[in-house]
């Protein structure tokens, strides 16, 4: 009998599993040794050339940062003990995930990273070593955050499976319209951007031209617009039948959700963070943004800017959840 996809849906699930009962040791093994590397650094010996802003992490920096990695090692032991169902539950699950965000806002540069490594030719400087850095830690929250999900799933009476409890939401038949109202309110702040950029003239930019700028342009553009409303329509589902060859075919899962969460995630954690560090700055009767690399922009754009970005991740992160249980495949064994 020929082997069928149902066939291998027990294997994969049980490889799953594995892996999520692994996860916390495999992310202890990995938040021990970044933070021994943090420790280093903090101790004197950091090298420069991280960021342009001289360290390579926000938000947690010097000791801080070593003390993060230590209190994220902390959790992530007692979730790798035998006996960790025993742990009072919401008090490990919470202390997991705030430390997993902490981690992950701390490497929010990285999104400057990626773009800089993606178009070298924008005129955004890329720093190799703390690109490293920032990843490591966005990976050590990430690693972490897994950790407290799995050990979610298992304590908490679901299925076997996938870990989904009885309660938990199950896969959309439609698209719902609290899930259009987020997409083109991201669609909002991506023009709301656009916006302040030509109240202030589109020469008025860091960005060099070229065929970077050009296509990171283009890539803003279709970022802003066509993503969001993919999240929500049936044109980020099925090609549009219009289209030769793929006309009516199913657009693959990870072509829509996994830009938009990446995108969505990246803009809502470093514009959240540079819209809390503005409003510090301001109550403090300082200029969040003063004159520099000869670039003179007004307060007001920057007030006008950020929180559109803001609005765009935010926007677009509550429609890609929205696209993952639109687009979800039921679990073989408790069918949610």
């Amino acid at each position: 009998m020929a082997t069928t996809l149902t066939d291998h849906a027990p294997a994969a699930a049980s490889r799953l599993q594995a892996l999520r009962r692994r996860m916390p040791v495999i992310a202890l093994a990995w938040v021990g040794a970044y933070g021994a590397l943090r420790a280093y650094w903090a101790a004197g010996h950091q090298p420069d050339g991280l960021s342009p802003a001289g360290t390579d992490l926000v938000a947690f920096t010097g000791w801080g940062s070593a003390a993060l990695c230590g209190a994220a090692a902390a959790v992530l032991l007692a979730l790798a003990h035998p006996r960790a169902e025993r742990l009072p539950r919401r008090a490990v699950l919470l202390t997991a995930w705030t430390v997993a965000v902490c981690l992950a806002a701390s490497g929010a540069l990285l999104l400057l990273d990626v773009i800089a490594a993606i178009l070298p030719g924008l005129g955004s400087a890329f720093y190799p070593l703390g690109a490293l850095s920032r990843a490591a830690c966005v990976a050590a929250g990430a690693m972490t955050a897994a950790s407290a999900l799995a050990h979610g799933r298992r304590t908490g009476g679901g299925c076997a499976g996938c870990g989904r409890p009885a309660t938990a939401p199950g896969a959309l038949a439609r698209t719902p319209a609290w899930a259009y109202w987020a997409a083109y309110l991201a669609v909002a702040g991506c023009l709301g951007r656009i916006a302040a950029q030509a109240a202030v003239g589109f020469g008025e930019s860091p960005l060099t031209g070229g065929l970077s700028a050009i296509l990171f342009e283009a890539g803003f553009v279709l970022g802003g617009s066509l993503l969001p409303l993919a999240l929500v329509h049936s044109f980020g589902r099925a090609w549009p039948r219009r289209l030769p060859v793929l006309g009516g075919r199913r657009v693959p899962r990870r072509l829509v959700l996994w830009p938009g969460a990446a995108i969505s995630g990246g803009l809502t954690v470093y514009f959240g963070l540079m819209l809390l560090q503005m409003l510090w700055e301001r109550l403090h009767g300082r200029n969040p943004f003063p004159p520099s690399g000869g670039l003179d922009l007004p307060e007001a754009f920057f007030w006008a800017a950020v929180p559109a970005y803001l609005l765009w991740g935010a926007g677009m992160a509550v429609a890609a959840r929205a696209y993952a249980r639109r687009t979800r495949v039921p679990c073989p064994s408790c069918s949610r």
